[in-house]
């Protein structure tokens, strides 16, 4: 049986439609899809920045928490061991405040206690907040408790 010449000329143009989809050439169909679909991940990332954002916040203001709890760790060992003397003991609350960052110092209360021995120094410190207008992270309290010489 004979092939007619259309016969022949239709196949290898099925073949070369084959192949440029297998390679990635779109046709206008897709073309089109592309075109409405540009875009998208920007309006994605714009609709989780501000949860990213949330997150990172936290993050920060887990941080500061952390710090604040370590710096009153620190002015109430150095108070606790300026108090322990008898000839400084009046400079404690100084010496606590010299020994924290000034930000976290300003934001210190300090108690002094104890007995005849010893010498305990508390010092209350209000957490700092990342957030504007919103203050209310509550305090770190942390002690100290030196021997009397």
């Amino acid at each position: 049986m004979r092939r007619t010449r259309t016969a022949r000329s239709a196949l290898p143009g099925r073949a070369l439609t084959q192949v440029a989809r297998a390679l990635g050439a779109r046709s206008r169909a897709g073309a089109g899809r592309a075109e409405r679909e540009r875009g998208a991940s920007s309006l994605e990332l714009a609709g989780m920045m501000p949860l990213l954002l949330l997150v990172a916040m936290a993050a920060i203001q887990l941080g500061v928490a952390g710090y604040t709890v370590q710096q009153a760790g620190t002015g109430a060992r150095a108070a606790a061991r300026i108090a322990s003397q008898e000839d400084l003991a009046e400079d404690y609350e100084a010496t606590g405040k010299a020994a924290m960052s000034d930000w976290t110092a300003s934001r210190a209360n300090f108690d002094l206690g104890g007995g005849e021995d010893e010498v305990r120094v508390t010092i209350t410190v209000t957490i700092p907040s990342v957030v504007p207008g919103v203050d209310d992270f509550g305090d770190a309290t942390r002690s100290a408790t030196m021997p009397r010489d």
